[in-house]
C-alpha cells in the first residue's frame, strides 16, 4: 500500500529535534519516538496514537474516525482524513496530542528519552 510522500514530509517536520525512527509497517509508513509509534501515514490518512483516554475526545474532532484496518476499531488509536491533515498546522496539532501521549510512557529498551515536552 502507497502512503502520501507529502503528508510524510509534513509529519517529519512536525516531529523534528525528536528522537524519531521511521519504519514501514501497517501497509505504510510509522513513526516511532522512544520505541513507541506515535503515528503513521497510511495513503493519504493519518494514524494516530492518542491512547485509550484521549480516544474519545479525539474521535470528536473534526476529521477524525476510529482506526479500524482490522475491521475493528483500534482504541486508543484514530484515523484523520486527509482533510484534517491537509497543512503544517493541522499535522501539527495532532502530533502535539499524540507526543503528549507517548511522553508519558517509559521509553523502550535502547531508545532514547526525549526531552520535549
Amino acid at each position: 500500500m502507497a502512503y502520501d510522500e507529502r503528508l510524510a514530509a509534513r509529519v517529519r517536520l512536525a516531529l523534528a529535534g525528536e528522537p524519531v525512527t521511521e519504519k514501514k509497517m501497517m501497509g505504510g509508513l510509522c513513526f516511532m519516538v522512544r520505541g513507541h509509534m506515535v503515528c503513521g501515514v497510511a495513503m493519504d490518512r493519518l494514524m494516530v496514537r492518542v491512547g485509550a483516554d484521549g480516544y474519545e475526545a479525539a474521535l470528536r474532532l473534526a476529521h477524525a474516525a476510529p482506526m479500524d484496518f482490522t475491521g475493528r476499531p483500534l482504541r486508543g488509536f484514530v484515523y484523520v482524513a486527509a482533510a484534517g491533515v491537509s497543512t503544517q498546522r493541522g499535522v501539527a496539532a495532532w502530533m502535539k496530542r499524540a507526543l503528549a501521549f507517548v511522553a508519558g510512557l517509559p521509553a523502550k529498551d535502547g531508545a532514547r528519552r526525549s526531552t520535549r515536552r
